[in-house]
């Protein structure tokens, strides 16, 4: 058992690295001084997630592995950006790149591997990446431009996770393989086949069987394309190198250590001096190099032991099966992929994407190739360990665990059936090495509830997510019934047309120049190229949101409402409702509205609850006159039909009422001059109370203000319907200009952060009062940033819809065709 005196000294931050500073700790809290290098500058991450950044639906920070609080929690010391260049093995001591003596009594190498770079002449040029750190993909996103070519040289899964990426950022993406089809190593030709036809949907074309000759330069030392050994030459402003990786052992070499491929490493992971040890991607073992994480996670657990005294089994090569999410689509595969001696059963589902097959050997389970729906993956994987004789159950093998144990599982029965059959070490998690066993005690001994807490306690399903379904089952099954609600994915697709998030097609917008929801559609790799009624409206908002003024507003991906600019009603007649600053009129404008009521025969007259006019039974033909009309009695669009602000309700305030404490009316005109025409993800209303009696009912407005004799008290997220809800206070301020930059920070914060039809109460109630706070009011840099962000993009937004269309009525407002069948919408 090591002392606290003893120093152990890990070379290598990577995944290995880190896993194995984990799992000692973990093991051995404090009984020993631990000092992790890397030579990155940057805290320990998740590699398997490189991707997902380079997408840019992940930051750098959120796949961080170790933050300072492990850090400073368990006494470790890392250092990173410092190479180690040497060892002194005979003084047990290592020396880095910027000078440091570091002492050991026992040295663990996690150098991890290097990624292979073909000698083609033009390597050398600027724009030829790898894609193997953080660095690579910083090198990538400085380089690359949307739109302009690229070409990934490489078809196995380092190369494709590579393409979508790039093709995430908006690049036009080629891959080149050598082999016949993508992912030859774990795919069969017919998986292979479905995949690539599933990248071209996404934008990303394979060309395969192809060998590259040369790599071609521009004139200025940066590539401009690709020339393959039958002459074909492919544009590229950028090209990525991603044909495997190869060992890390330079330093284990001028160490004087057994290097073979690999660090040469006994089943307890020490190496030729019993004082150094090494896992990872730069050993080998039993003839074996590794670079799947499965492994690298097993030797972690292996020398935890070993370095802690601790008795246990040795490190094994154990049988991997291969869970994969490459471009939004799910791959699983284990042991063979078939041969002239073997039995093949498969199964496809053409219509639905899906794709298996089982490989049989001596009535044995020998492999599984799985694409498209792989949920039963596991269970496959599991059957195949076993080893056992299938006998009557390979008629009924390929429908997987549902109707193994019985044809009658289906949906979420099957999917509970699947996880139930599996053994306590089957692996769920393969990101992070979870197998059920730890996961089922840790929702029993810890009392866990959701997947959120799930994932904190065991990181399953913290990575790539793909495990979620798997994860929610178990916790369904361990709680004795289905998972509760609160157990859904934190950002859940916006519908069946995309995997992608709201949450995650938001920050990859931002990466992107202003285009069409239908140009993002391909970019982004919609699996229906022309979307749904769900998911175009929320694409034009988020790009018309993220790119204010440059953003093309597609009015084919509006509601009906808001491409006629008036409320549809049952009978295809329309609803036009004015706009009345903070609910003050006019003899002017009641003269001109009883007019329009009389010369366009208009049945109905109402006042809103608004304090608006609405002018209902108007006849599409006559909605650009009825608006011409308005427009010259100084009268604009009450957005009554849009996703944006709707009214300022107002009481008269101090100025009339002997109640009143603030001049409630003034400051709702004010608030509704400023933030009329902002598009938002949803409905928003404001009112203005002069007094605490509340007269306006502001405590039930998205955002309301409630005059006081000090001040003013601000109040968010409240809304009437069918689910009342109250607000929440949000600050208490002392001037109308406080009140307007709160106001404007709170509705560009909602316009930034929130869903689209998401309203601020379920906004809110999602993301939590004290963020919202900690934003709007903590922060006053920030929230002056909000409100001027939002200003900004009214210069943008504050154009009057009816007067456009009524100064030329003919060819826009003829081309919106709004049967009343479509008034459903």
């Amino acid at each position: 058992m090591n002392t606290p005196r003893d120093r152990i000294l890990v070379i290598g931050a990577g995944m290995a690295g880190t896993r194995l500073v984990q799992d000692l700790v973990a093991l051995a809290p404090g009984a020993c001084d631990i000092t992790l290098i890397g030579a990155e500058p940057h805290a320990p991450y998740d590699r398997i997630m490189l991707s997902p950044v380079l997408a840019g639906e992940k930051t750098a920070a959120a796949i961080r592995l170790l933050d300072d609080d492990f850090l400073d929690r368990h006494g470790v010391s890392f250092l990173a950006g410092d190479a180690v260049t040497g060892i002194d093995r005979a003084a047990r001591r290592v020396t880095t790149a910027a000078g440091r003596q570091l002492e050991y009594d026992r040295l663990v190498l996690a150098t991890g591997s290097q990624p292979i770079r073909l000698p083609l002449p033009g390597a050398a040029l600027k724009g030829v990446v790898t894609f193997r750190d953080l660095g690579d993909v910083d090198t990538m996103l400085a380089q690359g431009r949307p739109g302009a070519p690229a070409v990934v040289i490489g078809g196995g899964l380092l190369g494709l996770e590579a393409a979508a990426g790039l093709a995430g950022r908006g690049m036009k993406v080629t891959v080149v393989h050598l082999a016949g089809h993508v992912m030859e190593r774990q795919l069969d030709a017919e998986a292979g086949g479905m995949l690539a036809d599933a990248l071209a949907a996404r934008g990303i074309t394979t060309v395969t069987t192809a060998n590259s000759r040369a790599i071609l330069d521009d004139g200025t030392g940066r590539v401009a394309g690709l020339e393959l050994a039958d002459g074909r030459v492919l544009p590229a402003e950028l090209l990525v190198m991603a044909v495997g990786i190869r060992p890390e052992t330079g330093l284990a070499r001028a160490a004087g250590l057994e290097v073979g491929r690999g660090i040469l490493v006994d089943d307890r992971l020490g190496t030729s001096d019993p004082a150094i040890a090494a896992l990872g991607e730069c050993v080998e073992f039993d003839g074996q190099c590794f670079g799947l994480v499965a492994p690298l996670y097993d030797q972690a657990k292996v020398l935890a032991r070993a370095l802690a005294g601790r008795p246990g089994d040795g490190f094994a090569v154990r049988p991997t099966a291969t869970r994969l999410k490459v471009s939004g689509v799910d791959v699983f595969s284990a042991g063979s992929l078939g041969g002239a001696d073997a039995e093949e059963i498969t199964l496809r589902d053409a219509a639905r994407g899906s794709y298996r097959k089982l490989v049989i050997r001596d009535d044995r389970l020998d492999g599984v190739v799985m694409y498209g729906d792989v949920a039963d993956g596991p269970w496959f994987f599991e059957t195949m360990r076993k080893a056992e004789p299938l006998g009557a159950l390979r008629d009924r093998l390929i429908f997987g665990p549902a109707f193994a144990a019985g044809p009658s599982a289906t949906g979420a029965d099957a999917a509970t059936a699947a996880v139930a059959a599996l053994a306590d070490d089957a692996e769920i998690c393969g990101c992070n090495g979870v197998c059920k066993g730890t996961i089922t005690a840790a929702i029993a001994g810890q009392g866990l509830t959701s997947l959120d807490e799930v994932r904190a306690h065991t990181k399953a399903s913290a990575s790539c997510g793909s495990c979620s379904g798997q994860v929610k089952a178990l916790l369904g099954l361990c709680l004795g019934g289905a998972a509760p609600a609160e157990a859904e994915d934190a950002d859940p697709a916006i519908c069946t047309c995309t995997d992608l998030g709201h949450d995650a097609v938001r920050a990859r917008l931002g990466d992107l120049p202003a285009m069409t929801a239908i140009q993002a559609m391909a970019v982004l790799g919609w699996k229906t190229p022309e979307g749904c009624s769900k998911c175009r409206p929320a694409l034009n908002y988020y790009l018309l949101c993220t790119h204010p003024g440059a953003g093309v507003d597609d009015p084919a991906s509006r509601f009906v409402n808001e491409r006629v600019h008036a409320n549809i009603q049952k009978d295809g007649t329309f609803s036009v409702v004015p706009r009345m600053w903070g609910g003050l009129t006019s003899a002017t404008e009641l003269r001109a509205i009883a007019d329009i009521v009389d010369r366009y025969d208009i049945p109905t007259v109402k006042v809103t609850g608004g304090q608006r006019i609405d002018l209902l039974g108007v006849r599409k033909q006559d909605l650009p006159a009825v608006w011409r009309d308005l427009n010259a009695a100084g009268m604009v669009s009450g957005h009554a039909y849009a996703k944006g602000l709707r009214t300022v309700k107002t009481c008269v305030g101090s100025e009339w009422c002997r109640f009143g404490t603030q001049d409630s009316t003034g400051l709702g005109v004010k608030l509704e001059r400023i933030t009329w025409g902002a598009w938002m993800p949803h409905k928003f209303k404001m009112a203005v109370s002069g007094c605490p009696r509340n007269c306006a009912e502001a405590t039930i407005k998205d955002f309301g203000v409630i005059c006081v004799d000090s001040g003013y008290e601000l109040v968010v997220g409240g809304n009437g319907g069918i689910h009342l809800r109250g607000t929440d206070p949000l600050a208490k301020v002392s001037t109308e200009a406080e009140v307007i930059e709160m106001c404007l920070a709170f509705i560009q914060f909602y316009r930034e952060d929130a869903r689209y039809l998401e309203r601020t109460a379920p906004w809110i109630e999602r993301i939590g009062l004290d963020r919202v706070k900690a934003v709007v009011v903590a922060d006053a840099a920030g929230r002056q940033a909000l409100a001027a962000r939002f200003l900004a993009s009214q210069t943008h937004a504050q154009i009057d819809p009816w007067a456009t269309i009524a100064a030329a009525p003919g060819a826009e407002f003829a081309a919106i065709d709004v049967p009343a069948r479509r008034a459903a919408e």
